[in-house]
């Protein structure tokens, strides 16, 4: 156990500490954006700032020791720990304040945050220090495109086995794909994508109506595709079509690859998406989903008008399937099914590397695709049909983790489904609640809907979520194969 120690675990808290540093220095923004604001928040951070950045530099000295190239099992221990400690430093302020509040509470909102699920325990969001939100919001854009890829870009200390790292934080089935060679040049062209989208996307929001602060802020919640919001009434607040119309094109984008982003721009082309399946499936489900709210919300009289059917069922559509979970109205009450469409188009639509959950399109359609070839192969035994999508060849390997990787992802809404009924929450919001966090969407239904927060639940339900919520994020299998007895062996 000790070798074990000295060999996996001390070397990733020594690659911890830096990230753990530069993650403290990250909080005197909020607390310097405090001070001009005068909300009385400044301390708040700046102790965060000081345990967090003292803790990583410990960290950094005590197993300077044990410093050493990274494995693929370093990778996916550092992942996780940071995740789960970045969110758990991350509560500091929102603790010192808010002392009603209890850890289990925070670390839910943080961890809701960084995994841009965008579930929330907090209310009177409008009456909150500009600063608080202003971090909730931030971690949210931190969390959306990975604060590994960050770390993997800007900390040299992770060298060659940065690619590792890489590995166990980007999502979907085909990651051993690069944009460059290197894999600091890589998480660079991810992040000078990403800066360009949230710049773009916030000049935008203000020209639609929005006053800079909140632009700013929603920006960073919308290309993250996180949903959380400075407004208990989330978007409902703004009332805006044209706010609105903003949110649904910008979801949509980042609903998309970044990769492929990247090509786009590289190529200087716009066919890039045609030629792509999965971005043209992923605008395809979408325009189905919203054709057919829309048709059912102005049949059964939701709307008095087409064109109000329309932009609601645009955006909520759009909000769930890419796990935003921004909300204009309450679409857990709507007809006919509608509220279940929503919730598991959560579970299937977005692209892998994006910034949103599930999981992911081309998953789906490598499973619909394997469905297929079984048929073929009960009607003729002896047929060669081997497994493509978009004309690419997909390799018996990467089939089974697909179908092992759902399997898991089932198995998981149903043990935290289990978990929460265990604890005497109601079905509804128990399944509602599971799906919702591992797919990183946010609201669920009943109590824990579009309209509602998680306040209401026991601590011990929101560390059950939490778990969802790092498990989804991270793709399950990142956090999964730490408690198998083959990681840990020397």
């Amino acid at each position: 156990m000790l070798n074990t120690l000295r060999v996996l675990l001390f070397p990733v808290l020594n690659a911890l500490g830096p990230v753990l540093a530069a993650f403290g220095a990250l909080m005197l923004a909020p607390a310097a954006y405090s001070w001009t604001e005068v909300d009385g928040a400044v301390m708040d951070f700046l102790w965060g700032a000081g345990v967090t950045t003292l803790s990583g530099v410990l960290l950094f000295l005590i197993f300077l020791p044990f410093r050493r190239e990274m494995t693929a099992r370093h990778g996916f221990l550092l992942v996780s720990l940071s995740w789960a400690l970045i969110a758990a430093y991350a509560t500091i302020p929102l603790l010192l304040n808010m002392p009603g509040k209890s850890f289990a509470e925070m670390y839910f909102e943080t961890m809701s945050c960084l995994t841009t699920t965008g579930g929330t325990v907090l209310t009177g969001l409008d009456h909150l220090p500009h600063s608080i939100n202003g971090w909730r919001c931030f971690l949210s854009w931190l969390g959306g495109m990975g604060l590994i890829v960050l770390s993997v870009a800007i900390l040299p200390l992770l060298g060659v086995g940065g690619a590792q790292i890489m590995k166990a934080e980007t999502s979907g089935p085909l990651k051993e794909s690069r944009l460059t060679p290197r894999v600091a040049e890589t998480a660079r062209a991810l992040y000078l994508i990403y800066f360009g989208i949230s710049f773009v996307c916030a000049v935008a929001y203000h020209f639609a109506g929005m006053h800079w602060r909140d632009a700013i802020l929603h920006m960073m919640t919308t290309v993250s595709l996180s949903g959380i919001t400075a407004h208990d009434a989330s978007f409902g607040y703004f009332s805006s079509d044209a706010v609105d119309l903003v949110a649904v094109v910008f979801m949509i984008i980042c609903g998309c690859n970044f990769s492929l982003h990247f090509v786009a721009w590289r190529r200087r082309s716009p066919f890039a998406y045609l030629r792509d399946p999965e971005a043209k499936a992923w605008v395809e489900l979408l325009a189905v989903l919203i054709v057919f709210a829309t048709l059912v919300l102005y049949a059964r009289g939701v709307y008095p008008n087409l064109y109000e059917a329309f932009v609601n069922a645009a955006f909520s559509v759009t909000s769930a399937a890419s796990t935003t979970g921004f909300a204009t109205v309450d679409w857990s009450v709507w007809p006919l099914g509608l509220p279940v469409v929503l919730l598991l188009s959560s579970a299937v639509a977005t692209c892998a590397g994006s910034t949103g959950g599930g999981l992911k399109m081309i998953r789906v359609m490598i499973l619909i695709k394997q469905a297929q070839r079984e048929f073929t192969h009960l009607l003729y035994p002896n047929a060669v049909t081997p497994l493509t999508v978009g004309g690419k060849h997909i390799s018996n390997k990467i089939a089974f983790a697909v179908l092992s990787y759902t399997l898991l992802w089932a198995f998981s809404v149903l043990g935290g489904t289990l978990a929460l009924l265990a604890t005497g929450a109601p079905l509804l919001e128990a399944c509602s609640a599971s799906i919702a966090s591992i797919t990183n969407l946010g609201p669920g239904m009943g109590a824990v809907g579009p309209v509602g927060t998680f306040q209401g639940l026991t601590d011990l339900q929101l560390g059950i979520l939490t778990f969802l919520m790092l498990a989804g994020r991270l793709e399950i299998f990142t956090v999964f194969v730490l408690f198998t007895r083959a990681f840990w062996k020397s």
